[in-house]
């Protein structure tokens, strides 16, 4: 996880006022303040791609794309993150200002000093948001993507797409090709 802020504890309205006088992104969880680190090439290529495409598919439509610039609170962690990418289709995040509470999908762009908490504390706290149908993980360094959606019975199932296969987004009704998703990625 990234570095905590100088400051010790901060409570929620305290964060979000601190946090409009930053020139850095920082991440808040249970009191505790982290700066984001900035991402490589390859990261911001791929997010880039991902949230450009689904842009154009979803012109016109209730769902609205977002990028890390956009925070995410969730209540039941006391948290607020700053997601690569998440989708709302949720009216009351239309109204939404600072931040947004109620996305259908994220993704989240690996990298290697965040893949590990992406893949566990990270999704333990995305899957408390009881709007969340669908998280995805990218792998830009082995073009490989893990989606997870929550089936009928609220379980989370993977679902792995080999090389070259579509990817279906079933929450928000879009369907990727992975060439256009690491177009760009040179390894």
């Amino acid at each position: 996880m990234p570095q905590t802020a100088e400051h010790l504890h901060f409570s929620r309205e305290e964060y979000l006022a601190w946090e409009a006088n930053q020139q850095d992104k920082h991440e808040y969880l249970g009191g505790e303040v982290f700066c984001m680190v900035g991402v490589r090439q390859i990261h911001s290529i791929v997010a880039l791609n991902i949230a450009s495409e689904l842009k154009q598919q979803l012109k016109g439509k209730p769902c609205r794309p977002h990028i890390s610039d956009m925070k995410l609170q969730i209540d039941a962690a006391d948290a607020f993150y700053y997601p690569d990418i998440m989708v709302s289709c949720d009216e009351r995040d239309r109204q939404a200002d600072l931040y947004l509470e109620h996305p259908s999908l994220i993704v989240e762009v690996l990298s290697e000093s965040t893949a590990s908490y992406d893949m566990g504390l990270k999704f333990e706290y995305y899957r408390l948001i009881p709007e969340l149908k669908e998280y995805v993980l990218v792998d830009p360094e082995r073009l490989k993507i893990w989606l997870y959606r929550k089936n009928q019975a609220n379980e989370w199932v993977l679902h792995d797409f080999p090389n070259k296969a579509s990817v279906l987004f079933e929450s928000i009704g879009c369907v990727l090709q992975q060439e256009d998703i690491f177009e760009g990625i040179v390894l």
